[in-house]
Parts: C-alpha cells; structure tokens; sequence
C-alpha cells in the first residue's frame, strides 16, 4: 500500500510503498477513505509540539474508512461496513487506569509509548490497522462524503469534554477558546446538546462574526482586551445569568491568564473542564486561587479526549442532523498531495475549516 511516512521531525511527509498491515486477532483492517488534518499538523511535523512520535511512522488521527478484514474475535463487523476509525486507543490490561496512545499521533507515559510502539501507524495511508473496539459503524449517508464526515474527529473532542462536565439542557456554558477549530466545535456540539446559551469569548472579530451570524442569538460573542477583571466582567455580561460550566480549549501559545480569566466566571458549584494546551510548551501554570474554589465549591477537571462511547454519540447527533455538517468549508487532498494538504490546514484553521487526505480506492 501506499502511505504518507514522516521519517523525521523537520522533513516533509514521504508518500512511499509500506507492507499492507496484517490483522490479528482483536483488530480490523480498515481502507482509509477520508482522514482529517489538523491545523497544527505543521507543528507536529517540525517538532515544535515535542510530541512522543516515534519516525519513521505513518501520522493521521483516525478517520472514515471501510472494513476490509476482521480479526477472528469480531462478531458484528464484516467486510465492507462502512465505519469510523478512533485514534484513541486504550490498553485493555487496566480497567481503571488504562494507558493511552493517540495512534499514530501522540501518547501519554511510558505505558502509552508501549502501545505506541505496537500501533504505530495512523491513518495517512491507504489501510489502518486498528482494534475492534475502536471501529464505530456509521449511517450509509456517510459514504457520500466521507470528507465531511472526517470531521467527526474534531466534534467527538469536545463532545467528550462537554459530557465529562456534565452539560445538561438548558445550561450556560462558556467557551474559552471559541474562535478556534476545536473552540468553535465545541460551540456547535454544546447547541446540538441542548444548551440554552453559549458565551464565545475571543480575539478574532471575523471569527466572533461567524458563530453569531451562524448561530443566532444563542451564541454570545465577547471581544477579548487582554485585562483580567475587564474580560471577566464582559464575559459575566454576556451571559446575561449564571454561567454553569466553562470548557477550555485554548492552544499551547494562549497564556495561562486567558483560561484563568475565563474559568473564574463559572457560578458557585459550577464546574470547568480543561481539555486545552496551555502551559505544555512551556509558560506560567494555571494559578486558580484556593479560596475561590473551595468557598464556591467549584469543580475542575482534566479530560485528555474521551471515552470510547462517546463516539457513539457524537455519531447519532450527526446522522440526526442535530450537529450539522452541511456547512462547514471542506478542502480535500490527495495522499500524493499530503505536504499542500498539511500546509494549507496551517492557513486553514478557523471555525468550521475542515482539510482532509482522501487516499484513492484501492
């Protein structure tokens, strides 16, 4: 088969001829028939990001594929299902704390660069191995546009954090990080949950623009000035009410004041989810005063992705069209072209931009 190798950090991505993977037992092989690239790829890529890739390998998280062969232990997936594949794999030899690898992408200790070093390779070729329990089936309108609905890997992220802080309809939630490509999502996917109200705090103006028009009233937008106590004050406004659960989703480059401004505007008992990358390239850490929390009995949480069944979920909000993907802007490559694709998701990265590597059939 033919994939797109990173054979070091620095180097553009070689689309060269690799074994077809083999499966075993507990794993699916899978034709890759879209996968998203995301915005920061570049990043990656060069080794800004220091993420623990191991090269050569094969990048790309997750993606839209159909099954070509199962493992002897599958009793529901056959081959020609049409399905979608979950980086997030999970060692199976821990039922309370599993190690966790993004495949082909990413992993978290020691235990997850052990499963890294077993599943390997992401889904930026023309097959995926990948285990069974990460194989989702999807609707058959799936297969129309697999492009499109290669974006269910950037929706399930804060999907995932969004259930991890328990949002219930009609809540108000603030989306620290809204104008970004995972904030906006999160904006989207909040509504399809029912939220009643969505305070968007951000920078960029263009950005703010487009979820309010997109959204309507429902959404909030708040311009950021980069004072503390008056972007705090502006985002209390916004919301026009208490503000139940803030989510955050800022960057590596966002500075840990930022998140603290925006987490500090949940009410008393109100929880904040961070799911974010403040502080890993370095910075300030996120200083939340003692008193604050405790006195309001406030809830932090950390949620690196999520769990397995909430790409179960995020998969029916879409076949529903609750979560609508008919309007986001879609550019999709070929493997051959998989150095322009990574380039243009650099330049590409706003609200609803969506770049994709489409392998041809096989």
């Amino acid at each position: 088969m033919r994939a797109a190798v990173l054979t070091q950090f620095g180097a553009p991505l070689t689309v060269r001829e690799v074994p077809d993977p083999e499966v075993g037992g507990g794993e699916v092989v899978v034709e890759v028939l879209a996968a998203c690239v995301a915005p920061y790829a570049a990043e990656v890529f060069s080794g800004e990001r220091n993420y623990p890739l191991v090269p050569p390998v094969v990048p790309g998280v997750g993606g839209v594929g159909r099954v070509v062969h199962v493992g002897p232990d599958a009793t529901r997936l056959r081959p020609g299902d049409l399905v979608w594949c979950d980086s997030t794999v999970r060692s199976r030899d821990d039922a309370l704390t599993p190690d966790i690898t993004l495949q082909g992408w990413s992993s978290r200790g020691e235990g997850g660069a052990r499963l890294a070093r077993y599943l390997h390779d992401g889904s930026f070729a023309e097959l995926m191995r990948v285990p069974t329990e990460n194989v989702f089936p999807l609707p058959a309108a799936a297969g129309d546009d697999p492009a499109r609905w290669a974006a269910l890997g950037v929706h399930v992220i804060p999907y995932g954090g969004l259930l991890a802080g328990g949002l219930a309809a009609g809540e108000t939630l603030l989306v620290s990080g809204a104008t970004g490509n995972l904030g906006s999502s999160a904006v989207a996917v909040a509504l399809a949950m029912g939220a009643g109200r969505v305070v968007a705090p951000g920078r960029n103006q263009a950005s703010l623009d487009l979820l309010a028009n997109r959204f309507g009233p429902l959404v909030r937008p708040v311009p950021l000035t980069g004072d503390e106590a008056g972007d705090r004050a502006a985002m209390s406004a916004a919301a026009d009410g208490p503000i139940d659960m803030v989510i955050d989703l800022l960057p590596p480059n966002a500075p840990s004041s930022a998140a603290r401004t925006a987490a500090m505007t949940v009410r008393e008992y109100g929880r904040v989810v961070l799911m974010g990358g403040v502080g890993m390239l370095g910075g300030d850490d996120l200083a939340l005063p003692y008193p604050w929390i405790m006195r309001n009995s406030i809830t932090v949480r950390g949620q690196w992705m999520y769990p397995r069944t909430a790409n179960v979920g995020i998969i029916r909000l879409l076949a529903s069209g609750t979560l609508d993907l008919a309007t986001e802007r879609v550019r999709s490559f070929g493997l051959s072209a998989v150095n322009e694709a990574v380039t243009y998701a650099a330049s590409h990265g706003g609200p609803f931009d969506r770049t994709t590597l489409t392998p041809p059939a096989r």
